[in-house]
């Protein structure tokens, strides 16, 4: 995919920097984003990118909920991949429930309110959803054919945000919805386990049983590759590795690639403490996420990274030692 115009709502997190390393590479990025600290240099809100990552890279800032100034870079874009929302790793307070569930429908009204006043609109619009729409499940996977979907928080988010999605009447845009699994890089959720491994508390979490279904960043950008050249594709996907593994087994792995020996479990009991403490909640941790990549798979997309050790041994390769070990 070269010379294309790929727009990123919310691109200022971990995945918006590696879609923007990976896209940016020959291909116009214009982020959207609430945070432009630095219009000249963007440094403050991309300081894991280089200077040679930004090369292609404009920042444009928007509310993520009303129409603005923004709205002129959607004519004659190829793509639009929204990923706004605020972050899940927070207590699940009435407050934070409502900011949560605001910020996804905001954002992707917005979105599809001014495609559908564009004389060009965009030819592709991937939306981010997230693999917590299916039930905890330690009995069998779920995909896109056969997923269960019990009436939790984490899955009343990813149903509103699908539903408002859908919902847009955007009838010149190929629509995609990614039920997007853990995505794993240098940065993001890797960093909080380097510090336990550092402190040798890099055992299982809880019982270690429940599933741990993940993709290697690069896979995600390689699946929107694929979905933008395969012009037939819409609807929803999952967007995970064919291989999900149980926690104990992630931790195991995740251990040995970067040779630390040994690591202590967190139980239960003191998940919920810990949780209590910082200000999170361990359906993050404990909720089983057993998710199967069943549609993508059927059009043909081959994995880079199918299996755990392969993606982390990569990732680690990019990652000072430092970061995971005492020195």
């Amino acid at each position: 995919m070269k010379n294309k115009k790929i727009i990123i709502a919310g691109g200022t997190g971990f995945l918006g920097q590696e879609m923007t390393r990976h896209l940016g590479k020959e291909n116009e990025i214009v982020i959207l984003s609430r945070l432009v600290a630095n219009e000249k240099t963007n440094r403050n809100n991309y300081n894991s990118l280089s200077a040679d990552d930004l090369k292609n890279v404009r920042i444009v800032p928007w509310d993520a909920k009303s129409a603005g100034d923004w709205q002129h870079e959607l004519e004659g874009a190829d793509i639009i991949i929204n990923l706004a929302g605020k972050s899940v790793n927070c207590r699940y307070t009435e407050k934070n429930k409502q900011e949560i569930f605001d910020s996804r429908t905001h954002a992707t009204r917005a979105i599809g309110e001014t495609i559908g006043q564009c004389s060009r609109p965009p030819s592709l619009w991937i939306n981010a959803s997230s693999a917590t729409i299916y039930r905890h499940a330690e009995d069998r996977p779920q995909d896109e054919y056969n997923g269960e979907m019990h009436d939790d928080f984490s899955v009343q988010v990813c149903k509103r945000w699908e539903n408002i999605f859908y919902k847009q009447h955007t009838p010149g845009t190929r629509k995609v919805a990614l039920r997007m699994a853990i995505n794993l890089g240098p940065g993001g959720i890797l960093l909080p386990y380097f510090n336990l491994l550092k402190f040798g508390l890099g055992g299982k979490q809880g019982s270690g049983k429940q599933m741990y279904s993940w993709i290697h960043a690069e896979d995600t950008c390689r699946m929107i590759e694929w979905i933008w050249e395969h012009k037939e594709m819409s609807g929803t996907f999952n967007c995970c590795a064919p291989n999900p593994v149980i926690n104990d087994e992630f931790m195991q792995t995740l251990r040995k690639v970067t040779r630390n020996k040994f690591g202590l479990p967190a139980f239960t009991w003191m998940l919920r403490f810990g949780a209590a403490l910082i200000g999170t909640e361990t359906e993050l941790v404990l909720k089983s996420r057993w998710v199967l990549p069943a549609k993508i798979t059927e059009t043909g997309f081959q994995f880079k990274y199918p299996f755990l050790k392969n993606a982390l041994e990569e990732i680690i390769s990019r990652v000072p030692r430092k970061q995971y070990k005492l020195l």
